[in-house]
Order: C-alpha cells, then sequence, then structure tokens
C-alpha cells in the first residue's frame, strides 16, 4: 500500500535586490581601461609573439552572447576600478552578522511575511548557495539564529541548482513530518567570484538573495500558495563549469590569484550539452506526473544565458521562449546563480488562476538539473 503524504505548499517568497546597478556600459568601459593597462604593461611580449593581446569587450557583443543588459552588485566601485575589478568588502567581527547571512535575512523576512509567518514558525533552514562565505560554522545556523527561529539549519551547494536541489530537501522533510516550516535562501554574491578581468564571463553574474518559505497546506495562511505537485534532481560529472577555490589551495602552495580559483566555463560545451538534458529532465518529470509540456502555464527557468532557456522551451512545447510561457529577468538581473530561476517564480506567477500549473527548473555545474512542478491553490 502506497503511503500517504500530506499536500505541502511554498506560501511565501522574498528577495534581496542589492542597491547598485552596474550596466553594460559602465562595464565596458572599466574591462576596456583594465585591457588597455595589461597591454601596455606586457606591450614587448606582446611584440615578440609571447603574449597574445586583450581584446576589448562592447555592449552589443554582452547583449548578442546573454541577453543580458545590467546587474546588482553590493559594491560597485571595486568592480569598476581597472587597477583591481572585483568587489571591496569591509572584513566583519565574529560578532557581527555575516554579509552573506544578513542579505539572507532581509530576503527570509519577506517570505515570511508573505506566508503570514514569523521566524519562530520556521523549525527548519536551508542556505543552499553557488558559493558560501565561510567553511564553518553553517551560514543556514547563523541565519536561524538572527531570525529566532527553531528546529536545525544546515548549509548545501549544488552550484546553480542549489534552490531546486534544496526544494526537494524542504519538500521531502514537510511531507514526512520531519519539519513543519522550512526556510529556503539563496544567497548568491556572485561579485566575489566572478573573474571580471575575463572578456569572455565578465558580464555573466549579479549579486542577489531569494527566499522560500515551505510547509503543509493545512497549516498555511498565507493568500498565495502554490502545491508542489513533485520533484526530480538529477546530476552528471563535468568539469566544464568550475571554481576550484577551497581551503586546500593553501596547502598546494599554489599562487593565490590563478585563474581557475574563479568562476570559469566551456561555454560552447555547455550549452550544447546542457539544453537537452534539461530539456528532456523536464518531459520526463512532467511524464511521471501525467503532463504534457503544453499543459504548463509557466516555466520559471534557470536564468544563465537567453538563447539556452528559448531553446529548451522550444524543444518542450515548440515555441520560442515569450513572456506568457518562460518570462526572462536576466535583462535586469544576469545570471543569479541558484536565485534565478526563484527570482522568475518570485516577479512571474501573480497572473496565473487556480489550477495552473508551472515548472521552476535550474540547470548548471556538476552538472546538476533540478525541476519543481507546482500548482496554483
Amino acid at each position: 500500500m502506497q503511503a500517504s503524504f500530506p499536500p505541502v505548499v511554498i506560501s511565501g517568497t522574498g528577495l534581496y535586490r542589492p542597491p547598485h546597478v552596474i550596466t553594460n556600459a559602465e562595464l565596458v568601459e572599466a574591462f576596456n581601461a583594465y585591457a588597455d593597462q595589461q597591454n601596455a604593461l606586457h606591450a614587448a611580449a606582446i611584440a615578440a609573439g609571447e603574449r597574445q593581446p586583450l581584446t576589448h569587450s562592447s555592449v552589443e557583443f554582452i547583449e548578442k552572447a546573454s541577453g543580458i543588459k545590467q546587474r546588482y552588485v553590493i559594491e560597485k566601485d571595486g568592480v569598476l576600478d581597472p587597477a583591481r575589478m572585483y568587489p571591496r568588502f569591509t572584513p566583519r567581527g565574529d560578532d557581527e552578522i555575516s554579509l552573506m547571512a544578513e542579505i539572507a535575512v532581509d530576503a527570509a523576512r519577506q517570505a515570511l511575511e508573505q506566508a503570514g509567518k514569523t521566524g519562530a514558525d520556521v523549525d527548519a533552514v536551508l542556505c543552499s548557495s553557488a558559493n558560501m562565505q565561510r567553511a564553518y560554522p553553517a551560514m543556514a545556523v547563523e541565519i536561524q539564529q538572527a531570525l529566532g527561529a527553531g528546529g536545525y539549519g544546515f548549509d548545501m551547494n549544488v552550484a546553480c541548482s542549489s534552490a531546486t536541489f534544496a526544494l526537494e530537501q524542504a519538500f521531502n522533510a514537510v511531507r514526512s513530518g520531519a519539519s513543519k516550516c522550512v526556510l529556503v535562501v539563496n544567497p548568491e554574491i556572485t561579485s566575489a567570484h566572478l573573474e571580471w578581468r575575463d572578456r569572455d564571463c565578465h558580464f555573466i553574474f549579479g549579486d542577489v538573495c531569494t527566499a522560500l518559505i515551505v510547509e503543509r497546506a493545512d497549516t498555511a495562511t498565507g493568500a498565495d500558495q502554490w502545491e508542489i505537485l513533485g520533484t526530480q534532481l538529477a546530476t552528471q560529472f563535468s568539469s566544464n563549469i568550475r571554481n576550484n577555490f577551497g581551503f586546500m589551495n593553501r596547502a598546494e602552495d599554489r599562487d593565490p590569484n590563478a585563474r581557475d580559483l574563479t568562476f570559469y566555463q566551456e561555454g560552447r560545451k555547455v550549452f550544447k550539452e546542457v539544453v537537452p538534458m534539461a530539456a528532456a529532465h523536464i518531459e520526463a518529470h512532467l511524464g511521471k506526473l501525467g503532463l504534457e509540456p503544453t499543459q504548463v502555464s509557466r516555466y520559471w527557468l534557470h536564468q544563465a544565458n537567453q538563447g539556452m532557456n528559448q531553446l529548451v522551451i522550444k524543444k518542450l512545447v515548440g515555441a520560442d521562449a515569450g513572456s506568457e510561457i518562460a518570462p526572462l529577468i536576466l535583462d535586469e538581473y544576469a545570471n543569479t546563480a541558484s536565485a534565478g530561476s526563484i527570482i522568475a517564480f518570485h516577479h512571474h506567477r501573480g497572473d496565473l488562476k487556480a489550477g495552473d500549473a508551472g515548472v521552476i527548473c535550474s540547470f548548471g555545474a556538476g552538472y546538476s538539473i533540478g525541476s519543481v512542478v507546482v500548482r496554483k491553490r
């Protein structure tokens, strides 16, 4: 006899958006100044054919390659300083709330308010992000304390699929009865691990934090509830998206500024390999739930590349991605790692009616793919 589980819903979402915007024009100006400085510094080696000159970036190149027009960042001046090209954060003492926990608490409070809950109602906190600020103690435990939540908290990292992977853990914890109200937060301070000095990727990321409240339907009091019909996760190892930064770097006697200690990828390979994987994953997941792709009202997809999303949707429903089917937010936010699909869900669900189905799906390094099928109650 198959076990019967109570309905579980997403009852609130929250979004922390940083105060600073970097437009493509600003980013290009800073990068090109950096490139000119480097080319001048290494002029002799370039002339001798020992080194390739750095090529200028352009607004047209960025928008054609990605669809991104701007991004939000927590700190702007350091990123746009040609002599630095990464953010400048002020260190905080151990007795102060960390930057990552601070933005997570901001997003979490919004989600709690929308769900009609307080921190005391939460008995599990999952902090799921592409890069954590520190190794330990867990960011989730710090967030738990700041909100006055009970139970437990832990961190998890599945790169750009971190949010959907955490959603499955929250879903399972609630429907099994292990937890009654789970907070999922996805703080993404991507500006700190992006290589702003690499023309191929300097435009990709932006900072943000999203939050979700997951609880049993019979305890939910918020006006906007989305029943989770099912979740599906998959991983397949690939080094085509990678960041080798970690605590063992010091023991390897390496250059702390080595290129592989920030984000890097084989973009064309990723595009070619991930698109069919993501489309097949979603179609198979829907099939298990007795749904056809054309019966889904909205796809809130990972926000990495406009062309990638268009191809995924074309494979699923035979049409180009439009705002009605698969809303894009990356033109404003850029790639926000695990938070992208949740931002799309946060901004673009208000027009759907009771009974409408949707898919939250993310895909990224690992490779990892996570899908969550929901229905408006």
